[in-house]
């Protein structure tokens, strides 16, 4: 079964849709589009009628709604249904997850707890925003975050991990562990700032991997022929 990405021209690169029910990582530097490409993920799986939660290590729901506002795929929209589900690191529902960071905690309950929330709400979508940050509210270690990824692995969700990286050679665990991974990228040509979206490894799946074109719209991000089509 293929999970659409919501992203005009992505699917296409991964052989109809991501295969359902796994881990991803989307990996790029700081403003190359992984928050947007993985709120219109979020977004199309609301409009499909499944169930989302949305993980933000660092941005409150008004903040994203804000965010995501400006464009018209309707995840702010999507933010006032029952179909997704919110949380907030640093809120009150976030501190019972993830503990107050410097405060000691155990650590696999942290897993087990959100592993349990997904599989008790039969959640069917995934994002977490980011992979960093997380690390920082767990003081993490490797072991740590193998343990949670390993579990998210195992529910019936198809997850999104958001992970800052700007070289696409460095790769951490989060990489290795997950059935796939998309980098975006930023790079300077002559004529100025270059959008690029790369499949990296997607298991099970005949991919692209070349670096596809990306454009920013009023749609969200639109990927190769979807994105010069807007041009």
């Amino acid at each position: 079964m293929r999970v659409s990405s919501g992203v005009p021209g992505f699917d296409e690169l991964v052989d109809g849709g991501f295969p359902s029910d796994r881990l991803y990582v989307v990996s790029g530097p700081p403003g190359s589009g992984k928050t947007t490409f993985c709120s219109q993920f979020a977004a199309q799986g609301a409009r499909n009628g499944d169930d989302v939660l949305y993980v933000s290590m660092h941005e409150t729901k008004e903040g994203i709604r804000r965010d995501m506002g400006g464009y018209d795929f309707g995840f702010d929209r999507a933010l006032d249904t029952d179909r997704v589900t919110f949380l907030d690191s640093f809120s009150a529902d976030g501190r019972r997850f993830f503990g107050v960071p410097g405060e000691r905690r155990d650590r696999s309950g942290v897993t087990n707890r959100l592993t349990g929330f997904v599989n008790s709400r039969d959640i069917d979508r995934v994002v977490f925003d980011s992979t960093m940050l997380l690390r920082f509210l767990l003081d993490d270690d490797e072991d740590t975050m193998i343990q949670l990824l390993s579990s998210l692995k195992r529910t019936d969700a198809t997850t999104m991990l958001i992970s800052e990286m700007t070289d696409p050679s460095a790769y951490s665990e989060e990489h290795y562990l997950a059935h796939g991974v998309v980098f975006l990228h930023n790079y300077l040509e002559d004529e100025g700032m270059r959008r690029g979206i790369q499949v990296l490894k997607m298991r099970g799946t005949d991919v692209n991997t070349d670096i596809q074109d990306v454009e920013f719209t009023d749609g969200g991000i639109r990927v190769g022929s979807a994105a010069a089509v807007t041009r």
